[in-house]
């Protein structure tokens, strides 16, 4: 909902606690919910889950290519996650939807990103786990992509490349 703008920020920080809360029918204060979204913004870059082979494919990539990141995340949580996670090193420039005013899979995103990477579509590549903003946000843009779909979901009707761990990444470079 927060991609396709049906949801602010405020109240998405809001709702997913309160409509946890509802579902499991746990009365709660107002009061309480704004503390444990703001808690949660606040602790969540500390708590980092990498995918297996993350510092190798990172390391293989910053030798031979420019890395940047596109997110849909809030501003003030990536760059700390990143830290976090030992891994802003790697990066040379990273894009918040919120820098840019529009989410994934708005074209803007990519042309903005592509701007600030002084790249061409035809030299970028996205790498992404969510089709219809990270994929098919890239290929609407001109620019080839590649899924991580490390759940091995089955995507009817694909036109993309597809991994089921990152080192499979190289293979399509």
């Amino acid at each position: 909902m927060y991609r396709e703008e049906k949801i602010s920020k405020k109240d998405l920080r809001y709702q997913r606690l309160k409509t946890a809360f509802d579902a499991i029918n746990y009365e709660t204060s107002d009061t309480l919910i704004n503390v444990m979204a703001d808690d949660y913004i606040n602790y969540l870059p500390e708590f980092n889950h990498l995918f297996e082979g993350t510092f190798e494919i990172l390391e293989y990539l910053k030798e031979k290519y420019k890395l940047h990141i596109i997110t849909n995340g809030f501003e003030e949580i990536q760059s700390k996650k990143m830290q976090s996670a030992k891994i802003e090193h790697y990066f040379d420039v990273i894009i918040t939807s919120e820098s840019v005013g529009v989410k994934k899979p708005d074209p803007k995103v990519f042309k903005y990103a592509l701007q600030k990477a002084k790249a061409k579509e035809e030299n970028s590549i996205m790498i992404g786990d969510s089709v219809e903003a990270d994929i098919l946000g890239a290929i609407n843009s001109g620019i080839p992509a590649i899924h991580c779909n490390f759940e091995n979901e089955v995507i009817e009707n694909s036109n993309f490349k597809s991994i089921s761990s990152l080192l499979e990444i190289k293979q399509y470079l």
